[in-house]
């Protein structure tokens, strides 16, 4: 389980339309690009699928060349060799003059710690952790996996806190560029071990 609460600002990428979502309740659909920067210095484009509440008048104003600030709930998904954004928009308004491309938020994420734990120190001498773990999601017969990259400086590692461990884990989401793939990274507020419960499974 990853979800994030975010505010992104972008570019409108295709016209908002009005869908009709269950129980005929309507809802407004659009695409918003965002630019976001790699480690080597080159960028890419990042597609996400906004979709809130709304009328055919809110649809009507949402335009392809628009930039845009939405706040709400991302889920990123992970199919084939692709990662999807959805977002679950609270709000939707013009973006400020001097309103960049940007992504920023926090992550919540469920799952399991991979192969290693690497332990260091940075420049300044003080001890960090850092660690990649995978949430699995079931597909039809078929599990996909999506990884995060987790850092947690000023911290130091629990003796619990080993490879394959299930973990809850929380902090600030960073996306970034590389090798044309969206790498997804989360700067770790606290980590806590995960012990499922026959009702939280």
């Amino acid at each position: 389980m990853i979800k994030c609460n975010v505010t992104v600002c972008g570019l409108i990428s295709r016209d908002a339309i009005l869908r009709n979502g269950k129980e005929g309740k309507q809802f407004v659909s659009m695409t918003v690009q965002t630019t976001i920067q790699g480690k080597d210095g080159q960028g890419g484009a990042v597609e996400i699928s906004v979709s809130m509440d709304g009328t055919q008048e809110e649809a009507a104003r949402l335009r392809n060349g628009m930039r845009v600030k939405v706040t709400g709930i991302l889920v990123p998904k992970h199919r084939g060799d692709k990662t999807y954004f959805n977002l679950s928009a609270e709000s939707i308004v013009p973006a400020g003059a001097g309103d960049t491309d940007s992504l920023q938020g926090e992550l919540t994420f469920r799952g399991k710690v991979g192969k290693t734990v690497d332990e260091r120190t940075d420049k300044n001498g003080k001890p960090f952790f850092s660690f990649s773990a995978f949430s699995a999601e079931k597909v039809n017969e078929n599990f996909e996996y999506l990884w995060v990259r987790f850092f947690c400086f000023d911290k130091q590692r629990e003796a619990w806190l080993q490879p394959s461990t299930k973990i809850e884990a929380k902090g600030e989401i960073d996306l970034s560029w590389y090798n044309g793939k969206v790498d997804i990274t989360c700067r770790c507020q606290e980590v806590n071990q995960y012990v499922p419960t026959p009702n939280n499974n």
